[in-house]
């Protein structure tokens, strides 16, 4: 069944929400508009593409018409929901949690490992990047051919492209530098966690044993099911530009 593309908004994304429930203090709201953050992440580089795009002169582009938009939107909107389950999928078949074959394999603890070595977070740290990574390789040419799609048809979708193109690359590295954090904060979650941990085994007087924290309830386990909520927050929140392309498609093809 064809799931309805995700909506974009201008407050807090899923990610942020996602984040927030996991950090030990609040996420005050920023008290600066949206454009004025924009502003803030472009260059000066950025400003002559972004005001040509902002001020186009007169195009003389034919407008086809939604009989041709129709097979076009239903073709990208069947590749948005391929490329997101596919990357859904990799997320949630992790070879733990649903046992079988993984494409990114959940680190677990090795048998019989000492405490200090089992309690790293590096294997999780290279386990979240893969997957960022494996999103970046798969949303970016489905972003490129919505585009494509969009500068085929009306000159205010082919302004919107242009756009999106522009956006996309000057706002490039700031995302990166933005995502790059979310791992930072995901340590901390689990150092909090761990931690937390020790004190209820000292507090009973108990022998620690890693082989146990992926079991029902423990603390390892506890991670890793908010660090899946985590990867599927920021795969929603990847998708939101191609999801705006998409649905821009649509509006024009449903009149």
């Amino acid at each position: 069944m064809t799931q309805a593309l995700p909506r974009t908004s201008f407050t807090r994304s899923g990610l942020v929400r996602a984040l927030a429930d996991l950090a030990a203090e609040d996420v005050p709201e920023s008290r600066q508009s949206f454009a004025e953050r924009v502003g803030q992440w472009l260059d000066f580089k950025d400003a002559l593409p972004l005001y040509s795009v902002l001020n186009p002169g007169t195009s003389g582009a034919a407008v086809q018409g939604s009989a041709t938009a129709s097979p076009e939107y239903a073709a990208l909107r069947e590749e948005f929901d391929r490329v997101r389950a596919a990357l859904a999928d990799s997320i949630v078949a992790d070879g733990v949690f649903r046992p079988g074959k993984a494409r990114i394999e959940l680190p677990t603890p090795v048998p019989n490992a000492p405490v200090e070595s089992a309690a790293e977070f590096s294997p999780y740290r290279r386990y979240y990047l893969a997957h960022q990574r494996d999103m970046q390789a798969g949303i970016a040419p489905l972003r490129t051919s919505a585009r494509a799609a969009l500068s085929r048809h009306s000159p205010a979708l082919q302004h919107l492209a242009a756009l999106d193109a522009v956006l996309d690359q000057a706002l490039a590295t700031r995302e990166r530098t933005l995502l790059s954090t979310v791992t930072s904060l995901l340590a901390k979650r689990f150092e909090h966690l761990y931690a937390a941990h020790q004190a209820a085994q000292v507090e009973a007087q108990a022998e620690d044993d890693p082989s146990r924290w992926m079991e029902p309830g423990g603390w390892l386990a506890v991670f890793c099911r908010e660090m899946q909520t985590v990867l599927l927050a920021e795969l929603d929140t990847r998708l939101q530009p191609v999801a705006g392309l998409i649905e821009a498609l649509h509006n024009e093809v449903t009149g």
